[in-house]
């Protein structure tokens, strides 16, 4: 299995709003049926061409004859935590499966939790996700379908208004699928977010960052997690090949739109990063960035041997990083009786692929 899977031509969700139209030229059609096309699959949510009801019936033959399909995932299983987060299970057409969450955040208004690989190559040492090393990518279709599939087992009235891609996988080593997915995501016939309401995070990955900036003006978020170079690699290992140097000086040459921080994540591991002496030092290493620093206390799971910080250290930590009149919040922990919250995301999936250095 190769981690960059076989994007089939004839499946809807995978195509551009232009391969579309050039489809409906070829066929005979008006332009503008490739936008009735492309509302019905992204906004309506249609799986298959009989329900687009409003195109002509000899339209949708031609397209079932020519082998057209409509979405290439299936929802399994849907786990709901006390909290009323939501984790769904997406199985994907060659059988492996991701895992996307639905994050309550006020009334009436989740935030989704996306996922651009099954599995991730970067092995950092708190979270589930890179324990299970990387069997694939994503395609575009692949992460637009979580959306389309969250949308459907939301409460009644309830809407999707943030997608964060902070599920499994590491985004921006599978960065065209990512950026292409942002299409049918933020176009105004397609799901249309603003790109305002669309956060990337990633754990370093110094030249895509750099590639994002001059890509799309998406809200970026940063997998910190210390305060210095010792500990970072320890923890992730993407480190040793991006140090905090680097990143910093990508971080500082980034083109942030107008009134826009960077997001800071800061996973704090009991008796590793979580300090006063480090949030002196992660104060140090940020200063003149325009960001936003959430704190995340570790979400357990068997194997790696942290522990959750004491609750007094991580007020502490906070009210350290505030007297240096930075934003910080405290991601209060949701979805931890299902494992939907940070880091718990996956299962094992297999085969593997060996990922070397040189593919990130």
């Amino acid at each position: 299995m190769s981690i960059r899977p076989t994007i089939p031509e004839r499946n809807i969700t995978e195509m551009s709003l232009d391969a579309i139209q050039t489809l409906m030229e070829e066929l005979g059609q008006p332009r503008y049926r490739a936008g009735q096309i492309y509302r019905w699959v992204f906004q309506r949510g249609a799986r298959s061409l009989d329900e687009m009801t409003d195109l002509p019936k000899t339209l949708r033959g031609q397209l079932a004859e020519q082998g057209y399909t409509v979405g290439r995932v299936n929802l399994g299983k849907v786990a709901e935590s006390v909290d009323g987060t939501r984790k769904l299970a997406v199985h994907l057409d060659d059988g492996a499966a991701v895992e996307t969450v639905l994050i309550p955040m006020g009334e009436n208004q989740f935030t989704q939790c996306l996922s651009s690989q099954v599995g991730c190559a970067l092995d950092c040492q708190f979270c589930f996700t890179g324990t299970m090393g990387l069997s694939r990518h994503l395609t575009s279709g692949e992460i637009v379908d979580q959306v389309i599939l969250g949308r459907q087992v939301l409460p009644e009235g309830a809407r999707i208004s943030h997608l964060v891609y902070m599920g499994m996988g590491e985004p921006l080593h599978n960065f065209d699928a990512v950026v292409s997915s942002l299409t049918p995501i933020c176009h105004k016939d397609g799901l249309g977010y603003s790109h305002r309401r669309v956060t990337i995070s990633t754990s370093g990955l110094v030249p895509q960052i750099e590639r994002l900036g001059q890509t799309v003006p998406v809200n970026l978020a940063i997998s910190l997690n210390a305060p210095n170079d010792e500990i970072r690699n320890e923890i992730m290992p993407i480190n040793k090949r991006y140090n905090l140097k680097k990143l910093m000086e990508a971080l500082r040459e980034y083109p942030l739109p107008p009134r826009r921080k960077m997001t800071m994540e800061y996973v704090l591991l009991g008796g590793v990063n979580d300090s006063a002496e480090h949030a002196h030092e992660l104060a140090r290493l940020l200063k003149g960035l325009s960001v936003r620093i959430n704190l995340i206390p570790w979400n357990p799971f068997s194997g790696p041997g942290y522990d959750r910080p004491a609750e007094e250290n991580v007020r502490a930590f906070q009210d350290i990083l505030l007297r240096k009149r930075y934003t910080v919040t405290v991601r209060v922990t949701k979805g931890l009786d299902i494992d939907a919250a940070c880091g718990q995301l996956g299962e094992r999936p297999d085969p593997l692929v060996q990922v070397t250095e040189g593919d990130i």
